[in-house]
């Protein structure tokens, strides 16, 4: 079997959890099948049953397009020059709309089965419309034509799965859930703490961490916020780059250097950490913050869990099935508001997560509890090789009588 998977990030150029997601899976599944990954950025690798080819958008297109629909143009463009050579392959897997018309045209071309994996909605994303601007409407009818025509839907969590089943008429059979995973050998707690000092952080003091974008969809805001309800001496790191708009970037500036006049050990890492840089802040945090709105799954949970760390997160999505509360941390429910998904009150949901956060700063023996607890619940539930299992498996009952399952 020769699969292609189809996905906008790939080392070296990953930002957020579908990056990671397709690096791993794509490793994993070339143990067993010839992968063949269509990415963004220009490469060539050929490692064993590992093929990846990446490619530049549509220059055309590209240059001088207007910033607010370039996106989803160059998205569309790319898609169709991904499917002009796909000799040999059985099967099309694509992620995130950014690629997912080139799944469908796939199909459409070549007679092969298609299988789209839903990272997140844009239905549930209004706030994407501060981004995109008009791209908005044109990314939201990309995944929509591509995951009404999808031979499989693979949602990353029970709760992704609903969200799917409710935005798009699909008969149920078609949506399956096959979480996200953690390489296991690679995140685990490590005593490694020069990426600390090099970053400015005291591994003597306890801190509230975060890792991730800077987005409405991630929440950091609600937990800048929060840090007026914390202890002034509370160190509290930042990890927070790839902003998606200009306005949100000046937005979190400004809330940082407020949270900075009474909290002065904040520090704000205005940049995505490497891999191994982040397992050293996960490893020796107090506590891990994970203030999404909106998570489908939220992998830096199992990141920061398959480091020990407990996790003070957002009852929200796929999180409620990756972290346990009293177990391996705390959720902190909010009431959304219908019309943007936001926390409709905002002040409320960062005092309750203070709330959290201060609980466990405050008793480092149940800290470890929570994170012993966290790390047995990845190494039970989450491994990679289970996940490529069960995307194989799927693989096997689209392929016409299973009859290329073996090759």
């Amino acid at each position: 079997m020769r699969a292609a998977l189809f996905t906008r990030e790939y080392p070296p150029h990953i930002y957020g959890g579908a990056g990671v997601h397709v690096d791993y899976l794509s490793r994993e599944l070339a143990k067993q099948i010839e992968v063949e990954v269509h990415c963004w950025g220009r490469q060539n690798l050929d490692a064993g049953q590992l093929h990846v080819r990446g490619q530049e958008p549509w220059q055309e297109i590209a240059q001088g397009t207007p910033g607010a629909f370039k996106p989803a143009l160059e998205a569309l463009s790319l898609n169709l020059t991904q499917v002009k050579n796909l000799a040999g392959i059985d099967l099309a897997h694509t992620h995130t709309w950014y690629a997912s018309m080139a799944g469908l045209l796939a199909k459409k071309l070549y007679g092969i089965p298609f299988v789209l994996t839903t990272h997140s909605l844009e239905p549930l994303r209004a706030w994407k419309a501060e981004q995109l601007g008009s791209g908005y409407a044109m990314s939201s009818w990309m995944e929509r034509t591509a995951i009404l025509e999808a031979d499989a839907v693979i949602a990353v969590s029970q709760s992704a799965r609903e969200d799917v089943l409710r935005a798009y008429p699909l008969p149920s059979e078609r949506v399956h859930t096959i979480p996200n995973g953690i390489d296991l050998e690679e995140y685990r707690k490590t005593a490694d703490t020069s990426a600390l000092t090099a970053h400015g952080v005291d591994p003597a003091r306890p801190y509230v961490l975060f890792v991730g974008r800077i987005t409405r969809q991630k929440g950091v805001t609600h937990l800048v916020d929060a840090i007026a309800y914390l202890p002034p001496e509370t160190q509290v790191v930042l990890c927070a780059g790839s902003p998606d708009t200009p306005e949100i970037a000046a937005e979190m500036r400004s809330k940082v250097e407020l949270a900075r006049r009474s909290h002065p050990r904040v520090l704000w890492i205005e940049k995505m950490l490497s891999r191994q840089e982040a397992i050293q802040f996960y490893s020796h945090a107090r506590v891990f913050c994970c203030p999404s709105v909106y998570e489908p799954f939220g992998i830096i949970n199992l990141e920061a869990m398959a480091c020990e760390t407990p996790v003070v997160a957002s009852a929200t999505g796929g999180i409620k099935e990756v972290v346990v509360d009293g177990e391996t941390g705390c959720l902190i429910p909010f009431a959304q508001d219908p019309a943007t998904s936001f926390p409709a009150e905002p002040e409320r949901f960062s005092r309750d997560l203070a709330a959290a956060l201060n609980q466990l700063l405050d008793d480092p023996a149940k800290c470890r509890r929570m994170g012993t607890a966290g790390r047995r619940r990845v190494e039970e539930q989450f491994g990679w090789s289970a996940i490529a299992d069960q995307t194989l498996a799927l693989y096997r009952q689209l392929l016409p009588g299973g009859a290329k399952a073996g090759r």
